[in-house]
């Protein structure tokens, strides 16, 4: 498995197709297209000579880093800008600044979780004594 969760060996020589990238990503082919459509992708998925899309490993792992960055809050403009400046030579600065804010998001989404989260260990505590005298 890579960092995002996805095993990337799956992926055959020929690539995936859309159902197959998107059994292996989780995202549902609608999402997929909308990736695309929106600018999500890191480039347009190559194309079989039927015309079907065809996924490589490199698309694979972008989209586990999608469903990551997603799944943790990142709005879809801010994704949009990151693939922007990846298309940038030296632009690491940049993107690195995005995912350093993105992190500070998480970080604070993460605290509050962690705060609501001993409230309600709280709460638990509080019937046990109540259910068990």
């Amino acid at each position: 498995m890579n960092a995002e969760g996805m095993t990337v060996t799956e992926v055959p020589a020929e690539g995936l197709t859309i159902s197959g990238a998107a059994e292996l990503s989780g995202l549902s082919v609608d999402t997929l297209r909308y990736y695309e459509k929106e600018g999500l992708s890191l480039h347009r998925p190559e194309r079989s000579a039927s015309g079907q899309r065809r996924y490589t490993e490199d698309d694979v792992r972008w989209l586990g880093t999608l469903v990551m960055l997603r799944r943790t809050g990142m709005p879809i403009r801010d994704i949009r800008r990151f693939v922007e400046l990846y298309r940038v030579d030296g632009s690491e600065p940049e993107r690195m600044a995005i995912l350093e804010a993105h992190r500070e998001h998480v970080l604070e989404e993460l605290n509050e979780v962690q705060t609501h989260l001993a409230a309600i260990n709280r709460k638990i505590d509080h019937y046990k004594k109540l259910v068990n005298g």
